[in-house]
């Protein structure tokens, strides 16, 4: 007998609903039911997968605002930060509806002559997609669109904190009619079991996971061990860097968007700042002010800055947060915190960071933003590119050819060049060193989900 889980609304500790707590067996079901639609699904004509992805989007779009409700309660991000969710994960809908009609192909004379060589592109099989909690919208049409344009068939694992949206976009692909058995959606609180009971399962050939870092090498141990195809987005260190030249009421702008979006909870956050020495204090100031506007508390209550995910997710934010004052770090602007039980933070700006300060060097997740100070370009690449991650950076520069001069020298996978989004279902979102593997949307997304095959012909 499945047991049941309960799914609470960080702001207010209220629980919102209670969903299925699955295990192992209903997994290995998930795979069975996707195993056995592959046939079908895979041989259903690209046109037709394409009108089901596009109505699929017409039927997010429809439903936009009850989406964007969904997401404030289970994940506490403001309700404006939930629209653009809600309109971001639909474009993937739309966008792979699109790129299902052009898997592609090559048709070549042998350099040697004597044979024809057509190449042509399969799905790869069931698709096992595992998701996180800071944008359960978007990381799910992200990881379904390809999979579902590919005419690969899919189980989909949602964060056990946000489990409803995934349940909802799930419902919208069937009223766009998707066949029984394409998409499976197991919610469980215990994925590492349920997890490499997939990877373990040899009818599953295709692992795509977003999450941190540590899990995902812990995943491709696992995928290593049956030679699984994976796609890997993990975890991010984003530089934010503003150059002596910069137009600083539009840095301060990019600044907010990329450092305070869902509260700072996002893989492509600016987590360190870097701001030339002849600029800082007056960007220090804009910055600081633009933060103790800010409205931190419950989305229904129109809040800009919602709570953290989990207690965990607090307790770890404030330990770095102490630490670095401790280290020598001083509070240059902090917004003001709500009276509500929820997992707050106030959003926090820091000045007098070292370089090689914690919270600098690893992964925040959490609205807390440390300004270092540099003068030489040299040096500045040097201590953008000390990390081991590479997912996304932001480069700010009234000259453009600086800009993407410097950014050309970043090691990161996106660079935001006087913006503070990198993200566009139309280009390819990913990093590189310890951020991941492959990359989701534009055309890669697609071909993450396919397998190129040639005919040899003979032509004697």
């Amino acid at each position: 007998m499945t047991g049941q889980f309960v799914v609470q609304n960080p702001a207010t500790l209220e629980p919102i609903a209670e969903v299925p707590d699955l295990g192992v067996d209903e997994a290995i079901a998930a795979v069975e039911a996707a195993h056995a639609a592959f046939p079908s699904w895979s041989a259903t004509p690209p046109r037709q997968r394409s009108v089901i992805l596009h109505t699929a989007f017409e039927l997010m779009i429809r439903d936009k605002d009850r989406l964007a409700a969904l997401i404030c309660q289970e994940n506490g991000k403001s309700l404006t930060d939930a629209h653009a969710e809600v309109a971001y994960a639909a474009e993937f809908f739309r966008w792979f509806s699109e790129e299902a009609v052009r898997s592609g192909g090559d048709y070549t004379e042998s350099p040697a002559g004597g044979t024809r060589t057509i190449v042509r592109h399969k799905p790869v099989g069931v698709a096992a997609l595992v998701t996180p909690w800071n944008f359960p919208a978007a990381m799910a049409t992200r990881k379904i669109g390809p999979a579902l344009a590919a005419g690969c068939t899919a189980v989909l694992k949602p964060a056990e904190e946000t489990p409803l949206t995934a349940l909802a976009i799930a419902e919208l692909l069937r009223e766009a009619g998707l066949p029984d058995g394409v998409l499976q959606i197991v919610t469980t609180t215990d994925a590492p079991a349920v997890v490499a009971a997939w990877l373990e399962d040899r009818r599953v050939r295709k692992i795509s996971f977003t999450g941190s870092t540590g899990v995902g090498r812990q995943l491709l141990r696992q995928a290593a061990d049956r030679v699984v195809n994976a796609s890997m987005e993990l975890g991010g260190n984003a530089p934010f860097v503003v150059a002596d030249d910069a137009d600083l009421d539009a840095a301060v702008t990019g600044a907010m968007i990329a450092k305070f979006r869902n509260g700072g909870q996002a893989c492509t956050a600016a987590n360190r700042f870097y701001v030339h020495t002849r600029v800082a204090e007056e960007f220090t100031t804009l910055l600081g002010a633009a933060i103790e506007k800010l409205v931190v508390g419950d989305a229904a209550d129109g809040a800009a800055i919602g709570p953290l995910i989990s207690a965990r997710q607090l307790a770890g934010a404030r330990a770095r947060l102490d630490e670095a004052i401790a280290a020598g770090a001083h509070v240059a602007a902090q917004a003001q915190l709500p009276d509500l039980p929820g997992h707050f933070l106030a959003p926090t700006l820091l000045t007098g960071v070292a370089p090689d300060a914690t919270v600098v060097t690893e992964e925040l997740f959490a609205p807390i933003a440390p300004i270092v100070t540099w003068d030489d370009d040299e040096d500045l690449v040097r201590m953008v590119n000390d990390s081991e991650y590479g997912l996304a950076a932001y480069v700010f520069s009234g000259d453009l050819k600086r800009a993407i001069s410097l950014s050309e020298r970043i090691d990161a996978g996106m660079i935001g060049v006087n913006r503070g989004l990198v993200s566009d279902p139309a280009a390819p979102f990913g990093g590189v060193k310890q951020s991941g593997l492959g990359r989701e949307g534009a055309r890669e997304g697609l071909l993450a989900f396919l397998e190129p095959q040639y005919l040899s012909v003979d032509w004697s």
